[in-house]
């Protein structure tokens, strides 16, 4: 099984760039690290990344405690349909309960099967009353 770690590192960031939608940009990751609220899980396998979660701790001024946006899970082609996406949602989970969270949320696209099916294995359940609208700020 892969081994699952919390990184607040730049440069490990930057070697797992393969994971991510685009290629990370040293402002963003630099300022992402600095932020105790971002979190960023790695899956590691034979030293290389293959997985990896991003979440984010939101306070709200009607709310509690803080809640955590599970804002990103990807896990590469090759090590998919092994548990990784499942056990990085869990021990996200499990952060944002130390963290003191009473709440963690994730979006995702109406068809995207994997998705779903991952987030049920860690637990979750599909909130029947939601609904994403997006605004393209360009």
């Amino acid at each position: 099984m892969a081994e699952i770690r919390e990184v607040r590192d730049a440069s490990e960031i930057v070697a797992a760039g393969h994971l991510f939608d685009h290629p990370p940009v040293p402002a963003s990751v630099a300022a992402f690290v600095a932020d105790p609220k971002y979190h960023l899980l790695a899956a590691y396998e034979d030293g290389l990344a293959v997985g990896f979660a991003t979440g984010i701790e939101l306070v709200l001024p009607d709310h509690g405690g803080p809640e955590l946006l599970l804002y990103e899970l990807s896990v590469e082609e090759g090590s998919r349909r092994r548990g990784i996406g499942t056990a990085l949602v869990e021990r996200m989970i499990a952060l944002a309960r130390e963290h003191g969270c009473d709440e963690v949320w994730v979006l995702t696209e109406l068809d995207n099967d994997a998705a779903h099916a991952t987030y049920r294995a860690a637990g979750g359940r599909r909130d029947p009353d939601s609904a994403m609208f997006v605004w393209k700020l360009d």
